[in-house]
């Protein structure tokens, strides 16, 4: 359950469309045919890059330093109060389901004084609620801290250095909350760059804060509350046109609107926070330091899902918005425009959705096949164990199961929020949670940590099937625009993929063994390469052999801008 709730490091981040009868689709284009999606998704995927990046270095920091150690799982615990008030007050959710959506209403150059206004009177009642609430945890700490499992701690003294931490903790909610907002405004805006980075300033600062006090857990707070600042910072160049002023006019239609669209993810969300923190529980009486073997495993598990969905999701979210908007102002004038507009949202999603699945399916198989040389060459060092290396990869094998759904559902979900339907998604969000939370305890006398994994996947996969239903229902679904082909093309290149990659890992430890020390960096560092390359090598011949359209128009794409030339439209 961790794998979804990781907000606090690395935050960066109901009006149906229907189909007016049946439509024949006609061939969808390619995804990267759209330049100002291209372009955004760029920006969001080199951000997201950065990030992962920078968050790998921060877990490789952290397991030098603290390894999978009974403090790390403290401060682990303490972190998830202010994480959990990110996602249920003004987490990534809200920015995608209802402040992208009614900010891109006002972001013309005709309404923009609207948006300032609009915008001033969101951050000035977010900040007092969260004021309020910092306050309360404040106050009530040693309760909290025995609700999030901290009483399970197998030694009494992790208790209060938990209840210490999570006090410290805290007040970073109230930054990362401020930030979230400004960068809901810059997406609506189309303002990506910027924005695009926070993540990277907030894991880079936390890396610089701990090497700068190594032998101190809570030098982890510190960096988590300096560097949700620096998020703020980051952004605010970008809003150099904005009017900003302290004002409370909760009235405004739009503040409203706001409210009303997050009314059912809160509904989900806080189901979901209950979950969490169920499964931290859980997790604990597993052992004191099985939340920080999830942790570890959750950043590799993100880094794939970040780096493919979040970018194409962000940056195709509001041109999704955009159709929408054009659907409703032509569906009661001029019915053939108004089905051109249903047509061009589900040829938009629909060649979204092919390409996260042509590029999700082989990350999934080449981590699986990895997992082990991965982890080993990143986190086994200082106070990270050969036997931490061993739990870790096992965890992260059997989240990766729900990736594919997690990258699927994740694109269906922004498509709901972009025609700013959330009571769907929040449904469909309590269901999976109900089932994630049955499964995990169901499973845990049989297989221990590993159930929760395994609920993950689980639920994941719930999920995304109810939202296909959903689709189906309210758009008569997508069939006839090649997901079906792209997903058995996938699906082939992929299990190749990562068993060329398995085969090579396994034939390099039998041949560099006796040449280079495995346990050393160099042989790790080899190891990893070398059978990763082979395995991307085999993936790319087999994207020319099965003719995988997306990656290879990607390709075109993204060669051609670099040369600034169009791309060359895709040949019959």
């Amino acid at each position: 359950m961790l794998n979804s709730s990781d907000a606090t490091e690395d935050a960066i981040q109901p009006v149906p469309l229907p189909l007016d009868g049946e439509l024949r689709p006609s061939p969808p284009p390619q995804l990267s045919e759209n330049k100002g999606v291209v372009k955004a998704a760029a920006v969001l995927a080199i951000g997201n890059v950065t990030s992962r990046v920078l968050g790998l270095v921060r877990e490789i920091v952290k397991s030098n330093l603290f390894g999978a150690s009974d403090l790390l799982a403290a401060y682990t615990v303490a972190a998830l109060v202010p994480n959990t008030l990110f996602n249920l007050i003004t987490g990534g959710e809200m920015v995608s389901s209802s402040l992208v959506p009614v900010f891109s209403d006002l972001a013309s150059k005709e309404r923009r004084a609207e948006l300032w206004s609009v915008v001033s009177s969101f951050l000035s009642l977010a900040t007092a609620v969260l004021l309020f609430i910092v306050a309360l945890v404040m106050v009530f700490t040693p309760q909290i801290a025995w609700l999030a499992g901290a009483r399970n701690f197998s030694d009494g003294s992790l208790t209060a250095v938990t209840e210490e931490m999570m006090r410290l903790a805290t007040p970073a909610v109230l930054f990362l909350s401020i930030a979230s907002i400004l960068t809901g405004v810059l997406y609506a805006l189309e303002r990506f760059t910027l924005p695009a980075f926070t993540a990277a300033v907030f894991n880079s600062t936390i890396v610089i804060v701990a090497l700068l006090r190594p032998d101190h857990i809570d030098s982890l707070i510190y960096g988590l509350l300096l560097g949700s600042f620096l998020q703020i910072v980051l952004q605010l160049p970008a809003l150099r046109d904005g009017r900003f002023r302290v004002q409370f006019n909760w009235r405004h239609p739009a503040v409203r609107r706001i409210l009303i669209l997050y009314a059912p993810i809160v509904v989900g969300l806080l189901v979901n926070q209950v979950a969490i923190w169920i499964s931290y529980n859980l997790a604990i009486l597993t052992g004191d330091n099985s939340v920080t073997y999830m942790n570890y495993a959750t950043t590799l598990y993100q880094f794939p899902l970040g780096l493919v969905v979040t970018a194409l999701s962000m940056a195709t979210l509001p041109t999704l918005s955009q159709i929408v908007i054009a659907y409703h102002a032509s569906k009661h004038s001029d019915a053939a425009a108004a089905s051109a507009r249903v047509q061009e949202f589900k040829q938009t999603l629909a060649s979204g959705l092919r390409l996260v699945l042509t590029l999700i399916l082989p990350a999934t198989a080449g981590l699986f096949a990895l997992a082990t040389p991965i982890i080993a060459l990143l986190l086994q060092h200082g106070e990270f164990t050969a036997q931490d290396t061993a739990v870790t990869a096992t965890v992260l094998r059997v989240y990766l199961a729900g990736l594919p759904f997690a990258a699927i559902d994740q694109m269906l979900v922004f498509a709901s929020y972009a025609r700013k339907d959330t009571w769907r998604p929040a449904v469909a969000g309590i269901i999976s949670i109900v089932i994630y939370t049955v499964t995990a305890v169901l499973l845990l006398p049989a297989i221990d940590l590993y159930s929760l994994m395994v609920a993950d996947a689980v639920k994941h996969f719930c999920h995304t099937m109810i939202m296909l239903w959903l689709l189906q229902r309210q758009l008569g679904g997508l069939r006839g625009f090649g997901i079906s082909s792209a997903i058995w093309k996938s699906i082939i290149a992929s299990a190749l993929t990562g068993l060329v990659a398995w085969l090579a890992a396994w034939g390099l430890e039998v041949a560099i063994g006796n040449l280079l020390p495995l346990g050393g960096f160099l042989g790790k560092l080899v190891l990893v390469v070398v059978a990763g390359g082979l395995g991307l090598a085999a993936f790319l011949a087999l994207v020319r052999l099965l003719s995988i359209t997306e990656v290879q128009m990607l390709h075109r794409t993204l060669t051609s801008r670099l040369r600034r030339r169009p791309p060359q439209a895709e040949r019959p």
